[in-house]
């Protein structure tokens, strides 16, 4: 089973919004398998944007931390069939574009969970669920993923 992360996540794992958020984050990832992540370009660009701009980090450091994050984990393109999907999904269930594009890739490299504080947790669309890491309920594919 594979896993996408959305940009709210990487930025936590980053420390934006506290210690707290960085640490429960980088305990997910220790115990998810490493060659089930997939990290969307989009969040990638969007996490440098979080980083300048949110965090007050410089672009020099925000550039470290991208390629750190494609060093550490695979990526997932936005092609022109996402892009297609993502309008459709934005039009039909009320997702901003840039969400939808990430859970657009996210379907398209054939992940089952897409995590994400900022999507409605359950969501379910294309063979891909969103799945909130930090809610009191686990999801149970999550769960079953942290199991293994």
């Amino acid at each position: 089973m594979r896993v996408a992360l959305d940009t709210n996540v990487l930025a936590y794992a980053e420390g934006v919004n506290g210690t707290d958020r960085k640490q429960a984050t980088l305990s997910l990832f220790e115990r998810l398998p490493q060659d089930a992540i997939v990290v969307p370009v989009l969040a990638l660009g969007e996490l440098y944007n979080v980083l300048v701009r949110k965090a007050g980090r410089s672009p020099d450091h925000a550039q470290s931390a991208i390629l750190n994050w494609l060093d550490a984990f695979a990526t997932a393109e936005t092609s022109a069939r996402a892009l297609v999907a993502a309008m459709d999904l934005a039009a039909h269930h009320r997702l901003s574009i840039w969400d939808a594009v990430i859970l657009a890739v996210a379907a398209e490299a054939r992940c089952r969970l897409l995590l994400s504080e900022n999507m409605q947790a359950g969501f379910t669309w294309n063979g891909i669920t969103v799945a909130n890491p930090y809610a009191l309920q686990e999801n149970p594919l999550l769960a079953a993923m942290l199991q293994a």
